[in-house]
């Protein structure tokens, strides 16, 4: 019998201490693109190594290699892969020949196609089991395959190859996990309809990387020095960055479609990001409340804007893309090969920390590093060279996780000798003992305690027996999946027409990829050169004398970046002048999309603003819990008010959930605000109203044909929007009308049509309620943006 001999041939030369142990059960390995080129790099070494390992664990094994190929040819592609295994170096070379020659006999080719070829290797596997007299112990089943063959595949598994009851089935699938999160979303849904969540294991082999596994328990084992100091008020920085010094040739058909933030950012930065930030869990053992810690971690980051990331493409990437692609010689393409984002955490642990997420190809270097720099406060007076770099409170500060390649060329753990000596586990990481010439980040190897693993593992080898373990916490879940792509996807929408900064690649990139940050904002150091593509074209200059009025009334008009720099500018102004004359300034903003960026700017320019004598009023709010996305005040809360110290008594959002329900008439919450602002506001006329426009020409939450709030003695007022949410609460046009300052906003194309239709049009608030906003003894100001305008 074939297995039966395999293992006494084993034990023959002492692979195994006794046959009676093999009693575990058996496991079949599926690799599904067995001939492809991650099988042939990783894979087939991966699943080699396991055997190594678990050869004398009591469990038989099959390996299965499968793909579209016909049998012949795809027999021969398998043998040459299998050939060239190698063992580590502190095999014997008599064992490793053994198992190597084992291991081809226990591996085998199948063309897998069609229902019936699963169904038949599922009666071979049967046939098997039943001539060798084993138990089968589970099956593990490898997609090394494109996604868009997931299904397939997965129905196939389902229908015709599961495992007996009593056995286990793990399914391992390769990234990309879709292409946002909508993809992300319907990937997850046709794959739970073949497996249950705890059958898939998602690859990010980034997870196997030794140092990058490595975070979590050293965190762990080093609580007792990082509790102080694992925080806002001591970390300055965090650099998560892979670089490479290879371009896309060759991958352009994937790389057009993924892009640098698809491919390296969105999953394995993001995994290292989480591994940072997420609060330590009671047990890092326990996928469960790992995943629970992550995902609030991710709850906390703040969203994405267009200038948080700056982009590139090296040059060569464009003639690259038209040879591969066989695209015209004109064919532009936006997709980055080079990005570096900035993220925030707005948790009280991380709040203020920069992340700084960096990954591009044709660099100078091929590095992968975690840097965490913490904040020196030092002074020392003595001169430096006569300094002992572990007593030198004035050198800097840092833990590095070393990925990989770059100067040292090992995974290792470096820790500043002036910060504290790390506990590493005696088994797996060792002392670097000879300290070199190296430098690193600017200091001597000998400023660190240095530790690298005591044997090297490739990250496909650990994620490959993790996955034999059943060990969940080295893989992505459908919950942490949609979540890294529910924090990507809004910025990968903003930048996908993003222009690029050109690289020549290498060493000649020189500091041209440099940035810096900016008020919370990225932006390359070097200004890029820019050549004039069309001379007679009109610039944003020229826009200005078109009209300064609008509707009778001031207009101020630019490029929508512009316009809201100048919003800002001009609601401090009038909030500063406000304070020195009445000691306070009510403000009252509207909600909706556009409003969004202002609020960002006022919170990360306008350092200078009188928040503290400021109150916030809502012009209108949905008619949904305050805590509800679709709630403005929940908009405005984390664009702005989280970010700025207005007092908390002056914030004032709108009562629409009392007595545990929304918006009802009897609980008179309209009368409560109105009330409010009667108390605190004098004469009931607000500082400033801040206003949008809807394509429909409505304004606050007053729509066409209202009943309420058009005309009348109420000051606030409950309305209903043709849109959900339906019902909302609204300050009046009346009310609206008593405000000193009126400043509406109208930024994009989509609000073209309505901007030109407004131009013409008189006082007609019941048509274009709009059109009815016209302080009685105040100022109306138009902020129109030149794709409004000009369409």
């Amino acid at each position: 019998k074939m297995l039966i001999t395999v293992l006494c041939t084993v034990l023959f030369m002492g692979a195994l201490p006794s046959l009676a142990e093999v009693s575990q059960g058996h496991i079949s390995v599926v690799l599904l693109g067995a001939t492809g080129d991650l099988a042939k790099k990783y894979l087939w070494q991966g699943l080699f190594q396991l055997y190594m390992d678990q050869v004398s664990s009591g469990h038989s094994f099959t390996f299965h290699g499968a793909a579209l190929t016909a049998l012949e040819p795809g027999q021969r592609l398998i043998f040459d892969v299998l050939k060239k295994l190698a063992c580590p170096p502190d095999e014997s070379p008599n064992r490793c020949a053994v198992l190597k020659d084992q291991f081809l006999k226990l591996s085998q080719y199948h063309q897998l196609k069609t229902a019936e070829n699963y169904a038949v290797l599922n009666r071979e596997i049967e046939t098997l089991l039943r001539q060798e007299g084993l138990k089968e112990a589970g099956r593990i089943f490898y997609f090394s395959v494109p996604p868009f063959a997931y299904t397939d595949i997965a129905r196939h598994i389902n229908s015709s190859c599961r495992p007996p009851p009593g056995a286990w089935l793990r399914v391992v699938l390769e990234k990309p996990f879709g292409h946002d999160l909508e993809s992300a979303q319907q990937l997850a849904a046709e794959l739970t309809s073949f497996f249950r969540e705890e059958e898939m294991y998602r690859v990010d082999h980034y997870l196997g990387k030794q140092a990058v596994a490595h975070i979590l328990p050293f965190r762990d084992q080093n609580r007792q020095f990082l509790d102080p100091i694992w925080n806002r008020h001591h970390v300055e920085r965090v650099e998560i960055v892979l670089k490479e010094t290879v371009d896309a040739k060759g991958r352009t058909s994937f790389y057009e479609q993924y892009g640098v933030i698809r491919d390296v950012l969105q999953n394995h930065l993001t995994e290292a990001l989480m591994f940072l930030t997420m609060e330590l869990p009671a047990n890092v053992s326990s996928a469960k409340e790992i995943l629970q810690c992550k995902l609030q971690a991710f709850q906390s980051l703040r969203g994405l804007e267009k200038n948080s990331a700056v982009l590139g493409q090296y040059q060569a990437y464009a003639s690259q893309v038209q040879e591969e692609l066989q695209k015209a010689q004109d064919y532009i393409s936006t997709t980055p090969t080079f990005a570096g984002v900035l993220i925030h955490s707005d948790n009280l642990r991380w709040e203020g920390v920069p992340f700084l997420l960096t990954s591009g190809k044709a660099l100078d270097e091929r590095v992968g590093y975690v840097r965490v720099l913490f904040k020196n406060r030092a002074y020392c007076t003595q001169s430096e060279t006569l300094r002992d770099a572990a007593h030198s409170q004035c050198k800097a500060k840092q833990i590095i996780f070393y990925i990989g390649h770059g100067a040292l060329n090992t995974p290792a753990v470096l820790v500043s000798r002036n910060l504290f000596r790390p506990v590493m586990p005696e088994g797996s990481w060792r002392e670097a003992v000879g300290q070199s010439d190296l430098h690193i980040f600017g200091q001597p190897l000998s400023d660190y305690y240095v530790y690298s693993p005591v044997k090297e593992r490739d990250a496909y080898s650990v994620l490959i027996s993790n996955i034999y373990h059943g060990r969940k916490d080295f893989f992505i879940t459908a919950e942490n999946l949609l979540a890294s792509w529910g924090f990507w996807t809004p910025l990968l929408d903003s930048i996908s027409h993003q222009p690029l900064r050109l690289y020549p690649g290498g060493v000649e990139n020189q500091h041209l990829l440099d940035f810096e940050m900016v008020s919370g904002e990225l932006a390359f150091t070097l200004a890029e050169p820019v050549e004039l593509l069309n001379p007679n074209r009109l610039m944003p200059s020229d826009y200005r004398t078109i009209q300064s009025k609008f509707r009778q009334s001031p207009l101020v008009s630019a490029w929508s970046e512009d316009l809201i720099s100048q919003l800002a500018f001009d609601i401090e102004k009038t909030a500063s002048r406000t304070v020195a004359h009445s000691g306070q300034f009510h403000l009252a903003l509207s909600g909706g999309s556009s409003p969004v960026i202002l609020f960002q700017r006022l919170a990360r320019h306008h350092y200078a603003f009188p928040w503290k004598y400021t109150h916030i009023w809502l012009v209108d709010e949905r008619c949904v819990p305050l805590t509800d996305t679709e709630s403005n005040f929940f908009s405005l809360h984390n664009h702005l008010l989280q970010s700025v110290r207005v007092p908390y008594f002056n914030v004032h959002p709108m009562p629409v959930h009392l007595n545990q329900r929304l918006c009802v008439e009897e609980d008179r919450g309209t009368e409560l605000y109105a009330k409010e602002i009667m108390a605190l506001v004098a004469n009931a006329s607000f500082d400033l109203v801040l206003l949008g426009v809807g394509t429909d020409g409505h304004t606050a939450s007053l729509f066409p044909q209202s009943e309420n709030g058009l005309e009348g003695a109420q000051t606030v007022v409950l309305t209903e929007s043709p849109v959900k949410p339906h019902q909302r609460m609204s300050l009046s046009l009346p009310l609206i009308n008593r405000a000193r300052e009126v400043f509406v906003l109208v930024l994009g194309k989509g609000k073209h049509d309505i901007t030109t239709l407004l131009s013409r049009v008189g006082h007609e608030p019941r048509k274009w309620p709009i059109s009815g906003v016209s302080p009685s003894s105040g100022q109306l100001v138009w902020y129109v943006d030149y794709e409004a305008l000009l369409g």
